[in-house]
């Protein structure tokens, strides 16, 4: 099975970006994640606007835009008119269902597919009833914001049950995509519970063999 390839570019080498992402392509890759920051949801802070807006002059790739920040509402123009094929924002970032639906239909009033990610702790049925509303669904095996952590398998189990129900319910439109300790051997168990799109940052970028790792990340059967 073939699934998307999204490298984190969180992980590249900022110095020499542009080559970074020709070799991305090159490689096969069909997206790119961006991995945005505030401080505040999450701990730490990463690239914004200006950055997703340099890479889109220069890259053609899709931009697979992840918000993990507080009140995304306020943010999603800046980062539609920077560039964005696809924001997804964190289900805990919103107070209600209510507002959770007010995100995803701001994303689309701007032409644009709309995802939601969850943490590792939040139960995966939480989300079941936006399906119909959402092109993703990001399924975190990582908690967002620390570096360095290994694969959470609750990730699996997740992905297992979100894919049964979609496949019950007939969702075959909204994509499921994994974020957080991705290697050959926990894509290989995503791709078999249901995963189209794969997130991998550090075993991509920084290696010589990057071209023979997207390989075996995109025929992981």
């Amino acid at each position: 099975m073939s699934v998307i390839i999204s490298p984190s570019l969180l992980s590249a080498d900022f110095a020499n970006l542009e080559a970074e992402l020709k070799k991305a392509k090159e490689f096969g890759a069909e997206w790119i994640h961006f991995d945005v920051m505030d401080g505040h949801f999450v701990p730490n802070i990463s690239i914004g606007v200006p950055v997703l807006k340099a890479v889109s002059q220069k890259c053609d790739l899709l931009k697979d835009v992840h918000l993990m920040i507080s009140n995304p509402k306020k943010y999603i123009k800046p980062f539609v008119d920077a560039g964005a094929d696809l924001l997804t924002f964190h289900y805990e970032a919103c107070k209600s269902d209510t507002e959770v639906f007010e995100v995803l239909d701001l994303i689309h009033s701007y032409n644009v597919k709309a995802g939601i990610s969850i943490k590792p702790g939040t139960n995966v049925r939480k989300i079941y009833k936006f399906l119909a509303s959402t092109d993703l669904i990001l399924i975190m095996s990582v908690e967002p914001g620390f570096g360095g952590q290994k694969f959470d398998p609750r990730a699996i189990f997740k992905i297992s049950n979100l894919r049964e129900y979609m496949n019950k319910y007939d969702f075959h439109k909204t994509l499921i995509e994994v974020d957080g300790g991705i290697n050959e051997s926990t894509g290989k168990e995503c791709v078999k519970s249901g995963v189209d799109v794969l997130v991998a940052g550090s075993y991509l970028f920084g290696h010589d063999d990057m071209k023979e790792r997207i390989n075996k990340l995109k025929n992981n059967d």
